[in-house]
């Protein structure tokens, strides 16, 4: 077994988050503490910019003004929320076997073969003087995966050790929203459609706020069934699984006209809507939907998509004692131990790779 810290800064900007775990890369014998470094509102500007900027990225050692700066501020901000976990934690450096860095996506192409995710794997791993796996999706975009979504073994390993009812399918919903459906050895995952950074994007431009919490604003609208219809005829949504999004795929999707409380309600339905849409493509209906990431604290959406799936019952890894909020940082402490045994990260039915793969690139202090 191997003591492993995982760091995740995901689509929605919003921070840091990092757990510890003990697993073998197959079992999980244990949780440990989780923690958050949230970003300032000038390092989620500073992101911004990257995102903006990123699209003009054609290799992959590219870095833009911006991208390079955004990547400076990435790792700087990894290494703090390291040090101040294992402080707050008190934590002996020794003990930790691993660290597993996802980074920031900023561009993610894989019809290119290019994934972009920024955080510098080697100057992290001098800085904390721990052993950093780095670069986790690219090996699998360069065969001809989708790179994404890679959290699925880990779901598997969660399903399996809380002997859930399955199928079952797990949806996280954070900037982007994606599922895992497992039953038995079948593995199926893919991207859904846009989780909260729709709705983030939407409520910071007319309110400056970078989410809506509790969905309070959502539960004050009405969505726009005619809007969302037209929204679900973009062609993406009629793709079989394994398929995934870069963050941006749906940012033109305006729902400017609408009030500020109808646009919230109609993009928050959207992103449920897209969620069910996947139903079909299931070899089988699931018997338990598990939802965790941002969206799991939502009232709101948690309600609509609970209308939207009945009479499948829909919980959250909360209800199952899971640390629901800290899951991906735990998946990539547990595909850094992966990745050190040479144990696949992603399948044909996770990103659509040809066989079983492994990846990630490992950083000695």
């Amino acid at each position: 077994m191997r003591n492993a810290i995982g760091l995740m800064s995901g689509t929605s900007l919003d921070g840091v988050d990092i757990a510890w775990l003990r697993t073998d890369g197959e079992q999980i014998e244990s949780f440990g503490p989780t923690g958050y470094r949230p970003y300032s509102e000038e390092e989620r500007v500073l992101l911004h910019k990257a995102l903006d900027a990123a699209p003009q990225i054609a290799r992959l050692e590219e870095r833009p003004a911006e991208v390079a700066a955004a990547e400076n501020l990435i790792t700087r901000a990894h290494a703090e929320a390291v040090e101040s976990f294992l402080a707050a934690n008190q934590i002996d450096r020794a003990t930790v076997d691993v660290v597993g860095f996802h980074g920031q996506t900023v561009l993610h192409r894989p019809h290119d073969r290019l994934t972009v995710q920024i955080g510098e794997g080697e100057r992290l791993a001098k800085a904390l003087g721990l052993p950093v796996v780095y670069d986790l999706r690219a090996a699998d975009v360069a065969a001809g995966g989708q790179g994404a979504p890679l959290v699925p073994v880990y779901h598997r390993a969660l399903v399996r050790l809380a002997d859930c009812a399955t199928p079952a399918c797990i949806v996280n919903i954070g900037g982007v929203a994606n599922i895992t459906y497992i039953d038995g050895e079948t593995l199926i995952a893919c991207d859904t459609g846009p989780g909260n950074a729709l709705l983030d994007d939407y409520l910071m431009r007319h309110i400056g706020k970078a989410m809506d919490r509790g969905g309070a604003i959502a539960a004050q609208g009405e969505p726009d069934s005619d809007w969302i219809a037209q929204a679900l005829d973009h062609p993406f949504f009629d793709r079989p699984a394994p398929k995934s999004l870069d963050r941006n795929d749906f940012a033109s999707f305006a729902v400017d006209g609408m009030t500020l409380e109808d646009g919230a309600a109609t993009l928050t339905a959207f992103t449920v809507a897209s969620i069910a849409r996947i139903v079909d493509q299931l070899p089988n209906q699931p018997a338990s939907w598990i939802v965790v990431g941002g969206g799991a604290n939502n009232p709101t959406l948690m309600q609509m998509l609970s209308e939207r799936l009945a009479p499948m019952p829909v919980v959250t890894g909360h209800d199952l004692g899971w640390q629901g909020d800290a899951i991906e940082a735990q998946a990539f402490a547990y595909l850094a131990v992966r990745s050190l045994k040479g144990l696949p990260l992603t399948y044909p039915g996770t990103t659509g790779v040809s066989a079983p793969l492994s990846g990630g690139v490992l950083a000695r202090p």
